[in-house]
C-alpha cells in the first residue's frame, strides 16, 4: 500500500526545478490582509497569528499552488501571492475569481506556465489540523488505522524481497584491499542496523561478512560482487529501516507508563510497563496525535522537500508542546527537510523564537 490520496498527506518526488521556498507574500486576502513573510535560514520557521488573521488559509493556500489544486485556490478570496525561491525565481498566482495568471518570475522577467507544471516545482508535504480521519473509498477511515496497516506493508515487502541481485561495477572500476575491506565493515554496521527491525539480506552459503584481509585477497572477486549486490540492496531499504527505528524511539522517548514495538507481523503494538497489551484505539488523542505526526513526516516526506505541519500542539500536553521543536528540527536534519510550522501555541516555539514570523497586518505594527 502507498498512500497518495485524501486531504492529510500529499507530495510529490518528481523535481523539475529543485529549489527551497524562502519566502512568500500574500495580497488582498480576504479583501482584507496583505502579508509578506520571509522564512528563517535553518531548517524550520515558526508562524504564528491571532486567530481569524487567515494563518491556516496561507499554509493550505502556499500547498495548493505547489500541487496545482486549481479549484482549491479558486475558493480562496485573495489578489495574489508570490512564492520566492532561493534560486531568484518567484512563482506568482494572480487570482481573477474566475481565472488565474500563473507566471514564473527570474531577472524581473515574467513567463506564464502551465497548470500541470505547478506540481512538479517542489516536493511538498502537508499536514493538516483535520489529521485524524482521511479518505478512504467512499467514506472516512482513521488515519492512524490506516498509517499503520501502510507501515506493516512497507516492511513486510521489505522483509520478503530480501534476494541479492548481481549488481555490476560502473566503469568496470575494481576497489583496492583497503577500500573493499572498508566498505565491507561500513555495510555490516548498516546491515546490522537494519536488522533492528528485522530487515535483512539472503546472505549466499560460505561466505563470511565482513571479510577478512586475506579472504579479500584469496576470494576477492566474489566479495566485491557480494559487496556491490549489499550496497544495492542497503540502499533500497536502509532508510525504511531506519525510519521505523526513529519513529519507534521518538514515541517511546515521548510515552509514559507504556511503550510501542513492531512486533513479529510487523504491526506496531502498544504495551503498557505492567504487561498489559493495548490496541491503538485504545490511545488517547494526544498519543494518536504524536503517531500520526512522526509516522507522517519519517514515512511520507520526501527527501529534501517543504513540510507545512498546521496546528501541531492538537491535543497534546505542555510538556509535549514543548519537545515538539527539537524533535521537528532533529527529524529535519536527518532528512533534509524544511518545515514550515504554524502554532497559536508558544510553548510549540518554546526558545526558538529567532525562528518565528507573526502573521500581523500593517495597521497593527
Amino acid at each position: 500500500m502507498r498512500l497518495n490520496n485524501g486531504i492529510v498527506i500529499y507530495h510529490h518526488s518528481d523535481y523539475i526545478w529543485s529549489m527551497m521556498l524562502k519566502g512568500f507574500s500574500v495580497y488582498g486576502l480576504f479583501g482584507e490582509y496583505d502579508y509578506n513573510i520571509n522564512l528563517s535560514d535553518g531548517y524550520i520557521t515558526f508562524i504564528h497569528s491571532l486567530n481569524g488573521y487567515g494563518k491556516s488559509t496561507v499554509m493550505k493556500l502556499i500547498f495548493d499552488i505547489l500541487k496545482g489544486n486549481i479549484d482549491e485556490i479558486k475558493s480562496v478570496s485573495f489578489r495574489r501571492m508570490d512564492l520566492r525561491f532561493d534560486d531568484g525565481t518567484a512563482l506568482i498566482v494572480e487570482n481573477g475569481g474566475d481565472s488565474l495568471l500563473i507566471q514564473m518570475q527570474k531577472n524581473e522577467l515574467e513567463e506564464e506556465i502551465p497548470v500541470e507544471e505547478l506540481k512538479h516545482i517542489l516536493d511538498i508535504l502537508y499536514i493538516s489540523p483535520d489529521r485524524t480521519v482521511v479518505p478512504y473509498r467512499r467514506g472516512l477511515k482513521p488515519s492512524l488505522e490506516l498509517y499503520m496497516e501502510d507501515l506493516a506493508d512497507r516492511l513486510r515487502e521489505a522483509k520478503e524481497k530480501n534476494h541479492l541481485e548481481n549488481t555490476a561495477k560502473k566503469n568496470g572500476e575494481r576497489y583496492s584491499d583497503a577500500e573493499l575491506e572498508f566498505k565491507s565493515k561500513d555495510l555490516k554496521a548498516k546491515l546490522d542496523f537494519m536488522k533492528r527491525v528485522g530487515i535483512e539480506p539472503d546472505m549466499p552459503a560460505g561466505y563470511r561478512f565482513p571479510p577478512s584481509r586475506f579472504e579479500i585477497m584469496e576470494y576477492r572477486q566474489d566479495y566485491e560482487n557480494l559487496a556491490l549486490s549489499l550496497e544495492s540492496y542497503v540502499g533500497k531499504y536502509y532508510e525504511l529501516s531506519e525510519s521505523a527505528i526513529v519513529y519507534v524511539d521518538i514515541i517511546n522517548d515521548l510515552l509514559t507508563n507504556k511503550n510501542v514495538y513492531i512486533n513479529d507481523s510487523n504491526i506496531l503494538s502498544v504495551r503498557m510497563d505492567n504487561g498489559t497489551a493495548l490496541p491503538l484505539n485504545k490511545l488517547s488523542s494526544g498519543e494518536k496525535q504524536i503517531l500520526i505526526m512522526f509516522y507522517l513526516l519519517l514515512f511520507e516526506a520526501g527527501r529534501g522537500s517543504l513540510v507545512i505541519i498546521d496546528e501541531p500542539e492538537i491535543s497534546l500536553h505542555v510538556a509535549w508542546q514543548q519537545s515538539l521543536g527539537k524533535t521537528f528540527s532533529d527529524i529535519a536534519r536527518l532528512r533534509d527537510l524544511h518545515m514550515i510550522i504554524a502554532t497559536h501555541s508558544p510553548q510549540v516555539i518554546h526558545d526558538n523564537w529567532d525562528l518565528s514570523v507573526e502573521l500581523r497586518v500593517e495597521n497593527d505594527r
